[in-house]
């Protein structure tokens, strides 16, 4: 049987402060397989952080397990750091003044990397992650793209077997993120195992094998993108934007046997609500159909296929109002 590369059991986080008591991770569970791309999904303060800092040794579990590649990590957290890279990016973690090649060399001896590899190994990365051409340039005059793509090679350093991201294409143009998911997919074929943090269901569809939805430190679904999306149950969303909302509407609208769920988006001058239909229910009402629905007259309204994203939203929406009825 193959051996997991990471596995978390029952894990859980808690953090006091006096004497308030906040639980960031709720008996969560995963197994990441070999060669595989699990991503965390959920809205901030979901957890994922939380969750990819015990799996990186960097927080202590309250209660639970976390094993990498077989070793226990929470006794042995030095002996399971030779298998994790961990990419948490953004403009810390580099010698702003040095260059490229300066910064891997430094932290190449920081690794179990021998010494007389270090320069052939830094030059490899450099090139896997496509900064060759920039390699004696300072890191202060490298884009924010480049500098994940530094925090990548710089997490490959030691070889790991499991490499952790948290957001990594936050902030990134559209250009530089499909160029950093490019080298996540680049690493599980070359046999690393990822698991990465999101709130974006599309670029989870992207990169991932299995999804798995967190929300409260608790897993509320798992699959591929597909899968979850389908759990919201909706399959078209009529997006409007009304000059006030009416205390009644939400209420009013939920009572429907066709609402799968209602977000609303309060704007400065407006407040733009999306009605997501249920799955098999008749075409939605529109013109003065709708109108009738919301008892207020719209300044524009659009009906449309829901996005995995949408999709998403909505189910996340749904958790929690479940949760807290």
């Amino acid at each position: 049987m193959t051996r997991a590369a990471l596995e978390l059991v029952d894990v859980s986080r808690v953090f006091r402060r006096g004497a308030t008591r906040r639980v960031a991770v709720d008996g969560f569970d995963l197994t990441l397989a070999p060669s595989s791309v699990t991503c965390l999904l959920g809205p901030n303060g979901a957890g994922k952080t939380t969750t990819v800092k015990m799996a990186s040794t960097l927080l202590a579990p309250t209660s639970g397990e976390v094993v990498v590649a077989g070793v226990d990590a929470v006794r042995r957290p030095r002996e399971a750091r030779r298998h994790l890279g961990l990419v948490l990016g953004g403009d810390r973690g580099f010698y702003l003044r040095a260059t490229a090649r300066e910064n891997l060399r430094f932290f190449a001896t920081l690794t179990a990397v021998p010494t007389r590899l270090h320069r052939s190994r830094v030059t490899e990365l450099l090139a896997t992650v496509g900064l060759s051409d920039r390699a004696d340039d300072r890191v202060e005059t490298f884009s924010r793209g480049m500098r994940q793509r530094l925090h990548l090679a710089r997490a490959l350093l030691g070889e790991p077997t499991v490499v952790l991201f948290d957001e990594p294409s936050i902030g990134l143009d559209p250009e530089g993120a499909r160029d950093l998911r490019d080298l996540v997919v680049q690493q599980r074929d070359h046999g690393r195992s990822i698991l990465l943090t999101t709130h974006d269901l599309n670029e989870a569809e992207a990169l991932s094998d299995t999804v798995i939805v967190i929300d409260d430190g608790r897993t509320v679904a798992s699959g591929d993108a597909r899968h979850v999306a389908q759990l919201a149950g909706v399959e078209l969303v009529t997006t409007t934007s009304l000059p006030l909302l009416p205390p009644s509407l939400v209420p009013r609208l939920m009572d429907r046997a066709d609402v799968a769920e209602v977000v609303v988006r309060q704007k400065p001058f407006a407040a733009e609500v999306d009605i997501f239909w249920t799955t098999g229910s008749a075409l939605p009402p529109s013109g003065s159909r709708l109108v009738d629905v919301l008892t207020v007259e719209p300044h524009w309204t659009t009906t449309r296929p829901v996005s995995l994203h949408e999709a998403y939203l909505a189910f996340i929406a749904r958790a929690r109002r479940i949760e807290t009825s």
